[in-house]
């Protein structure tokens, strides 16, 4: 079962079990974890679902579609150019089953 960690401004973070092939925004929706918005509903339109992967997961992803990275340019927390990824767009399955995150300060 693949385990994503939300790591918030000021060191707090929050680790769940998720079933496989959840996206990120999904499992965060689904857990109550504050700083997800997700207004969307995972359609990469709203960019309230951003997100920073950290160092050691962000080669198992695959790369942010032309869709994602034109959201990401709209997100309202600085655009990291390498770890910024919207949450509805990084699914969690055999590939990637474990994840860290952080979260940005502001998504509206």
């Amino acid at each position: 079962m693949p385990r994503v960690t939300f790591h918030h401004d000021g060191g707090s973070s929050e680790a769940f079990d998720i079933a496989a092939g959840m996206n990120l925004m999904r499992a965060a929706v689904t857990n109550g974890v504050r700083g997800i918005v997700g207004e969307c509903g995972g359609q990469a339109m709203c960019a309230t679902c951003h997100v920073y992967v950290r160092e050691p997961y962000l080669r198992a992803l695959p790369r942010p579609g032309e869709d994602e990275n034109e959201m990401l340019d709209r997100v309202a927390a600085p655009r990291d150019p390498r770890r910024s990824r919207l949450g509805c767009q990084v699914t969690l399955d055999a590939v990637a089953d474990e994840i860290e995150v952080d979260i940005p300060v502001s998504q509206t």
